[in-house]
């Protein structure tokens, strides 16, 4: 099926889409999701889209306070602060044509005479020696937490952010997927995988389990052996039974509606988490971040926050009429005035202005590989040549004169 984000379905006629939208007490016309059951996995109802769907996305904000909040887990480590150092090493000093790095006192052994306590020497301590008192933790603001949070939880409705985390959701009916309360009674996991089969959500659990592959790296002899991708994300409102239900399932986790966590819902800090909601829970998301106009019951001072473009086709709010209507017209290129060149000293420039001037080069340029005498006779020819057209020129002037 063509999977469909319902908040960007367009409204058709009441009567075809009458279980799509729904109409608030003020007038707006809010959108519907449906609501698949947890026997049969068939459409057994529908409810409102939470504002939170409508946050805007901030892949930035997700990613900084993702990167923070996953430092918290770490557990200090630093090397033992007499390593390297349990030697009775002692400088020989200078005059003796060696470095000055202490050395193991003694004799009788190789070791004696060897360099120690050094980051360069062998059996020498690191450098820099780690410190258990490093800064480990980091302290996110609560608004920037709530912020990432919400960002997180409206990017699980895009099955393109969905997708491109690389879950398998090209089977299940609708993207969020919100499954009837009776889910959260689930006691085995038999029924729980019962469940995610019935609604077409089991393919992403199948690739979780196939994934499971030995770490590269140190890390597989430091008790982290496997590495494993992440599966859905199954979010429910109270506790009667769930996350027994689910927690054998691999790659699956559950978390409270209430407590929702960042590191759950963008892992690695990517948006797009593949999650499966009880009705419940879907319905508690109002109370829990509020909307663009109300605050939250649950988080003191806090509302979803606006996002900052209505409409993000920049290209179509440029080139609207609106706009364009009281822009400037677009400038038009100054005319620059063209660079005078010196014809002295450019031969195109030259050649151009006196086409000739290519034969007189071409000519003084063969005079100069003939001999130094026939040189000289060729320019006593052109000067008789020049003053006989010079006398020529002025008796032909005096004949004008004359007349």
């Amino acid at each position: 099926r063509r999977l469909i984000y319902q908040h960007h379905v367009v409204k058709r006629t009441r009567s075809e889409e009458s279980d799509r939208f729904l109409v608030s007490t003020n007038g707006s016309v809010m959108a519907m999701v449906t609501v698949f059951s947890d026997r049969d996995g068939k459409e057994s109802g529908s409810t409102a889209l939470p504002a939170v769907f409508k946050a805007p996305v901030r892949y930035d904000i997700v990613n900084f306070v993702h990167t923070n909040l996953a430092k918290n887990r770490r557990q200090p480590y630093a090397v033992s602060k007499r390593a390297g150092h349990q030697h009775s090493a002692e400088s020989w000093g200078t005059g003796r044509a060696v470095a000055r790095i202490p050395r193991v006192s003694g004799g009788g052994t190789h070791r004696s005479g060897q360099g120690a306590f050094g980051n360069m020497c062998r059996g020498g301590r690191m450098f820099a020696p780690t410190k258990t008192w490093r800064r480990w933790h980091r302290r996110v603001n609560v608004k920037q937490r709530r912020f990432a949070v919400a960002a997180a939880v409206a990017a699980t409705a895009y099955p393109s952010f969905v997708m491109a985390r690389g879950h398998a959701i090209d089977a299940i009916p609708e993207v969020p997927l919100v499954v009837a309360n009776g889910i959260e009674h689930v006691t085995k996991t038999r029924e729980a995988a019962r469940i995610l089969r019935s609604v077409r959500a089991y393919d992403d659990v199948v690739r979780s389990k196939e994934s499971r592959k030995i770490r590269a790296g140190k890390g597989k002899m430091r008790n982290r052996r496997y590495v494993q991708r992440k599966g859905p994300l199954v979010i429910y409102s109270e506790d009667n039974g769930i996350r027994k239900a689910f927690r054998n399932l691999p790659g699956v986790e559950t978390c409270c509606v209430e407590r929702l966590n960042l590191l759950q819902l963008a892992p690695g800090g990517h948006i797009g988490r593949f999650c499966v909601w009880s009705q419940g829970a879907f319905e508690k998301l109002n109370a829990v971040f509020g909307t663009m106009t109300k605050n939250s019951t649950q988080k003191k001072n806090w509302r979803l926050p606006q996002p900052m473009l209505l409409n993000s086709d920049i290209g179509r709010i440029i080139n609207s009429d609106e706009v364009q209507r009281v822009v400037r017209p677009k400038n038009r290129a100054p005319k620059r005035a063209p660079l005078k060149k010196n014809p002295l000293k450019n031969l195109q420039v030259l050649f151009r202005l006196n086409p000739y001037a290519k034969t007189l080069k071409r000519q003084a340029a063969v005079a100069q590989l003939l001999p130094p005498e026939k040189r000289k006779a060729i320019k006593k020819q052109r000067t008789v040549k020049r003053i006989a057209a010079m006398k020529m020129k002025a008796e032909m002037r005096k004949k004008e004169q004359d007349q």
